[in-house]
């Protein structure tokens, strides 16, 4: 992957990859209000076929650019540590001026974030609800894109994406490693966290009085509470259901003690199930949209409606009217939180990072690698700010981007160290393979970060900054250094215009 793949404008045109021929190249314009209300369509539960079309956006951008891009993504790829990526200005926002399909998997079953429900708009007698649906509409409507609902479930969502059976996923997807490594996250949608629902007479009241053998513990299968349930309560009997709605419904049965949900569904279940408590948050999650890996153009567009949505006050609308977030309760600087999180997320990524460098006998401290990546990382961003036409009395000076991706650098090896410090444990299965599959996931998120550090604002207060990394980044298993140096230089960054 080079850097002219993923940087530059955003007049673009939709087609899928592989592959064949692509259409004419359609004019732009800017993104305004008013438009068409999107076509839309639930496809029945097939696999998408090539036959159907291709779709990717496609850029270019000059080679020195894409050059410096490839160079920086096997670098970065090497050591595990840096960042790559493209910038871009929101003035450039765009939107084809014909319309073409968007395809949106979505699980249907998951309030208040995407449930299928009886009426008329998208297939016989149903329609698409919810958080997600809503956010598919509003960019479909500000693209001039026709929308089609692909109906996934939990267990297949991964190989569902990858398969290219729908562009994005949009259905309350939670941030997590694996997903990581099969596609793109944009940029931060919600929040929530882990828990688990009881009757009010039950006994259980934390988290670590659910992890006791014989306990019934009902929970989605396939998905992240799945996970999260067997993480945090393997003496329980877990009980996982392919049907989401059968989790409350064996609670209110008796057929389990407790049901995992989260701090977003649970109330809902409530609502309809009286008689139940929450025991918890007992996770700090962050909620995404989950693009096709090759749909890099799709992924840094949908970042840029995200943003501007964030700034315009539309998405503090759509959390308050579905989420129920206290109205007007906006994201302060929210381009802050999503670079922090895009962080968080690559840094999740490094105990696999280690356990591969285990069975390949690699060493972690290069710092001839680390050299040639630093400089790598500093020509890219200065680059890509040149190319995105920066002013240059409002471009970030070297010295703090070296600041901040030296701090990555150092919180990247202190996980790897910490994890080849133990022994691996028993049963654990392999890493995914470091070329193929880590790297170019970090790349992925790289791209993103830097772009991120080009839409930072100047002027966020350091005690905001601070505070901010504190929050987002626990968890890690950082030591409270390496979160100070990482916040350390954010400041910088910010400052250095």
């Amino acid at each position: 992957m080079t850097l002219g793949e993923v940087t530059g404008g955003v007049n673009h045109r939709i087609a899928r990859e592989p592959r064949g021929a692509l259409p004419p190249e359609p004019r732009s314009r800017l993104m305004g209000e008013g438009h068409q209300t999107p076509r839309e369509a639930t496809l029945p539960p097939t696999r998408w076929s090539p036959t159907k079309g291709a779709r990717a956006l496609v850029h270019t951008l000059p080679s020195t650019v894409a050059m410096l891009g490839a160079v920086l993504g096997v670098m970065l790829g090497l050591l595990a540590g840096a960042m790559a990526g493209c910038t871009h200005s929101l003035t450039g926002l765009a939107r084809a001026e014909t319309p073409d399909e968007l395809r949106v998997g979505t699980s249907g079953d998951y309030a208040p974030f995407s449930q299928e429900v009886p009426g008329s708009g998208e297939a016989p007698g149903f329609r698409q609800r919810g958080f997600d649906p809503d956010l598919a509409r509003a960019y479909a409507k500000d693209r001039n894109l026709s929308l089609q609902f692909v109906p996934f479930r939990w267990p297949e969502l991964v190989a569902d994406l990858e398969a290219g059976r729908f562009d994005v996923a949009m259905s309350g997807i939670t941030v997590r490693p694996e997903r990581s490594l099969a596609g793109r996250f944009s940029l931060p949608t919600a929040s929530s966290g882990a828990v688990a629902l009881v009757p009010e007479a039950s006994p259980l009241f934390r988290a670590d009085d659910l992890n006791r053998v014989g306990l019934r513990i009902a929970v989605n299968a396939g998905g992240h509470l799945e996970q999260t349930a067997r993480k945090f309560f393997p003496e329980a009997t877990l009980i996982a259901l392919q049907d989401n709605a059968g989790v409350i419904d064996a609670l209110a049965r008796g057929a389990s003690d407790a049901a995992i949900s989260d701090t977003r569904e649970a109330p809902h279940w409530q609502a309809t199930h009286p008689g139940l408590r929450m025991v918890g948050p007992f996770t700090s999650d962050r909620k995404a949209l989950l693009v096709a890996a090759e749909q890099a153009e799709l992924a840094r567009d949908l970042n840029l409606w995200l943003l501007a949505s964030e700034r315009s006050g539309r998405m503090a609308a759509w959390r308050s009217e579905h989420l129920g977030d206290p109205e007007g309760d906006e994201t302060p600087h929210p381009a802050l939180s999503a670079l922090l999180a895009a962080i968080a997320e690559r840094l999740a990524l490094m105990p696999w990072v280690a356990e591969a460098k285990r069975d390949a006998r690699s060493a972690v401290e290069v710092p001839e690698r680390e050299a040639r990546v630093m400089d790598a990382a500093l020509a890219q961003v200065r680059e890509t700010q040149e190319a995105n036409g920066v002013p240059p009395a409002q471009r970030v000076r070297a010295a703090a981007v070296r600041e901040l991706f030296a701090a990555q650098i150092e919180a990247a090896k202190s996980i790897q160290h910490a994890v080849l410090g133990r022994p691996r444990p028993p049963g654990q299965a392999p890493p995914p393979a470091l070329d193929t599959v880590l790297r170019p996931a970090l790349l992925r998120i790289g791209e993103r970060i830097a772009w991120l550090i080009i839409q930072l604002p100047p002027g966020i207060p350091d005690d905001v900054i601070r505070a901010r990394s504190r929050s987002q980044l626990r968890g890690l298993g950082l030591a409270e250094e390496r979160i100070d140096d990482l916040a350390r230089g954010l400041i910088a960054v910010d400052g250095a215009r």
